[in-house]
């Protein structure tokens, strides 16, 4: 009976989502069809790409699903703005939008925008297509909610190459941090509830991803290099130097979330810079901060954030944001392993985005029916004030950085 059940609420949330977006698919055979795939890729298939698919769905041949996916008309980012929508509702308000990129291992060079790359999932540069993406987390799931394919200057400078992969003439060469700038400012535009942005370091070392965060008015912790400058009235540091400064107890035992082990739980020191009075109000409503993470079984492996949050924050609460980017590897995880997001054969670009948003609704499907309570751990513990020669200051119940100024051994840059 318990078995029935748990068919009849899988059935009753499919048919939901369905009836959600069939006005997407203008014709019959195409909203069936559209069923059928994403009830393939939600079922059992050894391989989740086209023969697999269609024998799962009892077709004859892959021909429908591959018409599905490169000459049917139906707008892929009209679905996708339908699953952003979808995930909101089931996931809640007051979440953190995170922005990271993976890799799709691709054999051949005709694939759109593939070409030898890093990518984090092999570890190495490979063969490969590059996806940026955005994940909406809350207490009670995550989610991907956008996606872009990033296209090399291989591709963009060579106009033949993009019209052989359906690439639109249209699409200019756009850099990662341009792409990420772009799937934020759509998800707020378009009301997505998230009260905080996170990312790792390849994008919140960019100035230009920081700055259009506090200009939408939306918080953020994002990882930077140990390189990052650090720029004040008083001259600029690298963020690895200004932590090597603090004092002992300056660092904070605190957990930034439960992984698959239990609390995850590091030493995290933060303080305060001073206000920017080119771009802050008087008096200010927020305060950027300076982060380090340091485990606590390998004390010289540091991670280091810059953060933009609300007068009267919690270190723990910056904790709680920073580790929460861990979500978005935990829904490529899912998403490739459960839904068959890099187990496509489409080579086109407009067939690549319609593989991607449809494994996306289907992966939001699994996360709805999945949705449970995730309460992070938050505390704070008492410190005392450093000795006079340092620059990190106590203040109230949080650590500010002065900044004396000692002779800077770097050069200025655009950075923060």
């Amino acid at each position: 009976m318990e078995g029935m059940a748990e068919g009849s609420v899988w059935a009753a949330e499919l048919d939901s989502v369905f009836a959600r977006v069939a006005e997407r698919f203008g014709r019959a055979d195409l909203r069936w069809r559209m069923r059928d795939y994403v009830r393939g890729l939600l079922g059992r298939a050894t391989r989740k790409n086209g023969w697999q698919l269609a024998e799962w769905a009892g077709h004859r041949t892959p021909d429908g699903f591959q018409r599905l996916l490169n000459s049917s008309v139906w707008d892929a980012d009209a679905l996708r703005d339908d699953v952003r929508e979808y995930v909101a509702e089931r996931l809640g308000p007051d979440g953190v939008l995170i922005i990271d990129d993976t890799g799709f291992v691709k054999k051949g060079t005709t694939s759109a925008g593939v070409g030898r790359q890093y990518t984090g999932t092999s570890g190495k540069i490979d063969n490969c297509q590059i996806g940026v993406f955005a994940a909406y987390a809350t207490d009670v799931g995550r989610a991907l909610v956008d996606r872009e394919l990033y296209l090399p200057k291989s591709w963009t400078s060579d106009r033949e190459r993009c019209r052989a992969a359906k690439i639109p003439d249209e699409r200019p060469f756009a850099t990662k941090g341009e792409l990420a700038r772009d799937i934020v400012r759509r998800c707020l535009a378009a009301g997505l509830p998230a009260a905080w942005v996170t990312a790792d370091e390849a994008y919140g070392q960019d100035w230009h991803f920081r700055r259009l965060l506090e200009q939408l008015g939306v918080d953020y912790v994002v990882a930077v290099p140990k390189s990052q400058q650090i720029k004040s009235l008083a001259g600029i540091w690298r963020i690895d130097q200004l932590i090597e400064d603090a004092p002992a107890d300056a660092w904070q035992r605190l957990s930034c979330g439960k992984g698959a082990k239990g609390q995850r739980v590091y030493d995290w020191a933060a303080a305060k810079l001073p206000a920017n009075f080119i771009f802050d109000p008087d008096p200010p409503t927020h305060h950027r901060w300076v982060m380090a993470r340091r485990s606590l079984s390998n004390p010289g492996e540091i991670a280091y954030y810059l953060a933009y949050a609300p007068a009267g924050i919690e270190i723990s609460d910056l904790a709680s944001i920073a580790g929460s980017r861990w979500a978005i590897e935990e829904c490529f995880q899912a998403a490739k392993n459960e839904c068959g997001l890099d187990e496509y054969e489409v080579r086109r670009y407009v067939g690549w985005y319609r593989h991607i948003t449809l494994a996306m609704l289907a992966h939001a499907v699994l996360t709805a029916l999945a949705a449970q309570a995730d309460n992070d751990a938050k505390g704070a513990a008492e410190t005392h004030q450093p000795s006079s020669h340092s620059p990190w200051r106590r203040s109230g119940g949080s650590w500010t950085l002065s900044c004396p100024a000692p002779e800077p051994s770097t050069t200025p840059s655009p950075t923060h």
